[in-house]
């Protein structure tokens, strides 16, 4: 390891550690309610969602316009696993409940991406798009009418086992598993087809094989978003995963930046947190927040970051090399 990512993953860590403290005391000392600490947990979830979307729509360069169809998968596998778990009466800590809840959410969820995403990532932009919404809708009315899941007036009975300290740690270890996965081989040869994928086939990259990697690892963890929402909520139902919603992931990715991890992290916060600072606006609460993207979208189209990262390291070297600049241009003025 070099000295500059030695660097990197030192700022890196103690800048995850601070921001977890300064949460840990507002909340000690009450100064976030559960109100406020509703608004962070969701924010979690929808970075896990959007940082899961951004590997098909952003790493491959596809639409997907179905992400709450996993969601939702992810979201009642995990919360009936977790029921009938419990009703065993056998002693667990909750968070081993739900930890494995959540690999069985995603687990479920990625056998289901890979199983749609095999006959489906034949087809390419608007037509994968039709499709992806088509098998959302599909899983959205199948839970309707299913029975055993509470149809169509949701799942009642789930243990709430998500709170911030756990959400915090669970949503930093998906970021670093996302980003490793997206500079591993694997993610690189994802990427290359994105950007050119007869160039990729001809270099011996086995495309199909790639393009099904990248639907199941993003459907594997839109399942563990799933898993961790429906452990807050403690209560699941269809209606909330519709269309609408998946376009709300969509463009948050958009907004963040195609590519940009780091960007969706940004959008997830932004979008998740500006409906509710504008709540007290209800009357033009939409108006604004619509307002808002479609000036983003004028102005900077390819969103935040575009497709690059950001990087915390560099952003401090550039903040000492200003300084640094200035104290010798006052200092050469002085004498």
């Amino acid at each position: 390891m070099d000295k500059n990512k030695r660097k990197a993953y030192i700022i890196n860590t103690i800048s995850i550690i601070s921001l977890y403290l300064v949460f840990f005391i507002l909340i000690q000392t009450k100064v976030m309610n559960k109100y406020f600490m509703g608004i962070a947990i969701m924010t979690c979830i929808m970075i896990i969602m959007a940082m899961s979307l951004n590997i098909v729509a952003g790493f491959l360069g596809e639409m997907a316009l179905g992400h709450a169809g996993f969601m939702a998968i992810g979201a009642y596998s995990s919360a009936y696993f977790s029921i009938a778990l419990m009703d065993t009466g056998f002693p667990l800590p909750n968070i081993i409940v739900l930890i494995l809840a959540m690999l069985v959410g995603g687990i479920v969820t990625g056998i289901m991406g890979f199983l749609i995403g095999t006959p489906t990532l034949r087809l390419r932009g608007d037509y994968l798009g039709i499709v992806t919404i088509g098998f959302s809708e599909i899983i959205r009315i199948f839970f309707i009418n299913f029975e055993p899941t509470g149809g169509a007036a949701g799942l009642k009975g789930i243990t709430k086992l998500v709170n911030f300290n756990n959400v915090y740690w669970i949503t930093i270890v998906i970021i670093i598993l996302i980003f490793t996965f997206g500079r591993s081989k694997q993610g690189r040869a994802i990427i290359s087809i994105r950007e050119d994928e007869i160039a990729s086939e001809a270099a011996g990259i086995p495309t199909t094989r790639y393009k099904v990697l990248a639907f199941t690892v993003s459907s594997f963890f839109a399942g563990i978003g799933g898993a961790l929402y429906a452990h807050y909520q403690a209560f699941v139902e269809p209606s909330k995963f519709g269309f609408m919603f998946s376009i709300e992931m969509f463009v948050i990715v958009v907004l963040g930046g195609l590519g940009s991890l780091t960007g969706s992290i940004v959008a997830a916060i932004v979008l998740t947190v500006l409906p509710e600072m504008l709540r007290g606006f209800a009357e033009y609460r939409l108006l604004v927040y619509s307002l808002a993207l479609i000036v983003m979208m004028i102005f900077r189209p390819q969103g935040m970051l575009g497709r690059s990262e950001f990087s915390l390291t560099k952003f401090i070297e550039s903040l000492i090399l200003r300084k640094d600049i200035k104290n010798s241009i006052d200092g050469g003025e002085t004498r």
